[in-house]
């Protein structure tokens, strides 16, 4: 049920760079523009001691999306007092001075659970979103999780892509940090990372002091390292570092910060000191799927293998349609190669080629993949592809890889039997 949560919060956040001008109340109160009620999810089941389940999901939602800053949501108490309420979401909006209304309803009959959801404009009363999930039963905690997380992808689709292309005409910190964000939802993540950093430049001036600002630029620089399209990596990762300093200085328990961390930590190759700041982000938020993904990636580049896979298929679990998806699979892809499960490898890294043709990594990963299977001549076409993506044929080479992904000494060995071993196949040079 938790899923209903942790990605409905981060849609929400984003949904509000769709209304750049800050609408007041019936009382005159200016409506805070990151404001919201979950009104109770209706029973419409015929055995009416179902309404636990319906409530259980009102609750978990209101729960969750209150410990997103800077997101004012109404409490659970006066929400229920809404239960049956006769107004419609605009007079509500206007009632309680909120921007959102979440509705929805459970039903279920015999094995069979429907659960219909609906994001709404308090101020025009528009429906924003809505989807319906039909579902067998079951264990219905599973089934909340499975559920919500749902919810969250298709409010993610819908509501992102609209607030990237919303136009403002005097942008404040928060405009420009949505709309940072909104680029790596639009764009392949590393085509993303210069405007993205443009964006939270320019939001970090208006407020030097913003520790999302801060947090969302280490990120977006460290990002651009990791994808290997810097100009300047140590030039970056100098002012990732500055700025995660600053961050964890004045807010040690700041979820973003912590995550900043660990992708800094992973970009310096120091993966066991990125995995407790994953696990912190986490802690905060249990559906945060980017988190999940890096964790695990981390936890295998320290050689605990077995404890890696669960945890990035959860992330894909959580956002199937995330724009990291390629990028989750292809890490996938490349724990089974390097367990010598050829078979399971190729199917996960064919699945990232096709989401995120873009990345050469992929490309080379099942390029090993079929240099082991024996297929040389699929590996050659793979190997072409990653040279005509990464634009310096003449660099690749075995050694050069090393110096990009090279695991510690207690996975090593792995690698080199099968990852490396693949590419020499395929017809990569040693030096």
């Amino acid at each position: 049920m938790a899923a209903v949560i942790g990605a409905l919060c981060i849609i929400f956040i984003v949904v509000a760079a769709m209304r750049w001008q800050s609408p007041r109340s019936g009382e005159g109160r200016p409506v805070p523009r990151l404001s919201i009620i979950v009104l109770p999810f209706a029973n419409l089941s015929d055995e009416r001691e179902q309404q636990y389940f319906a409530d259980g999901i009102t609750e978990d939602l209101t729960t969750d999306l209150s410990r997103v800053a800077p997101m004012f949501v109404i409490s659970q108490g006066t929400a229920f007092g809404y239960r049956d309420n006769p107004n419609g979401a605009k007079q509500i909006g206007r009632d309680l001075g909120v921007r959102y209304v979440v509705e929805g309803s459970v039903r279920r009959s015999g094995n069979e659970v429907r659960v219909d959801a609906k994001l709404i404009d308090a101020e025009s009363g528009s429906l924003l979103w809505a989807e319906r999930f039909d579902r067998d039963a079951g264990d219905f905690f599973t089934l909340q999780d499975e559920m919500t997380s749902r919810i969250a992808v298709a409010l993610n689709l819908e509501l992102v892509a609209s607030a990237a292309t919303r136009p403002v005409d005097h942008p404040d910190v928060l405009d420009y940090i949505l709309r940072g964000r909104a680029i790596y939802l639009r764009v392949p993540p590393r085509d993303g990372h210069a405007e993205a950093i443009s964006l939270f430049e320019r939001a970090l001036a208006i407020d030097p002091g913003s520790v999302e600002a801060q947090s969302r630029l280490a990120m977006a620089l460290t990002a651009r390292v990791l994808d290997e399209v810097s100009k300047s990596a140590e030039t970056d990762i100098g002012r990732a570092r500055e700025l995660v300093d600053q961050t964890l200085a004045t807010s040690p328990r700041d979820p973003l910060a912590h995550f900043a961390k660990g992708l800094l930590l992973r970009a310096r190759h120091q993966y066991a000191d990125a995995v407790p700041e994953y696990e912190a982000a986490i802690a905060y938020n249990r559906n945060w799927a980017s988190a999940y993904a890096d964790l695990g990636w981390c936890e295998f580049l320290v050689g605990s293998i077995e404890q890696a896979t669960p945890l990035m298929e959860r992330a894909a679990d959580l956002s199937p349609r995330d724009p990291q998806i390629g990028n989750w699979d292809s890490r996938i892809g490349l724990v089974y190669l390097v367990q010598s499960r050829i078979n399971d490898a190729i199917l996960w890294l064919d699945k990232a080629r096709v989401t995120a043709p873009e990345l050469p990594w992929v490309h080379l990963r099942l390029a090993a993949a079929y240099g082991l299977k024996g297929d040389t001549t699929r590996a050659a076409t793979e190997i072409a592809e990653a040279q005509r993506i990464e634009h310096h044929s003449h660099d690749l080479s075995i050694a050069r890889l090393k110096s990009g992904l090279w695991p510690p000494t207690n996975i090593r060995g792995r690698f080199e039997t099968t990852y490396y071993t693949g590419l020499r196949k395929a017809g990569v040079r040693e030096e």
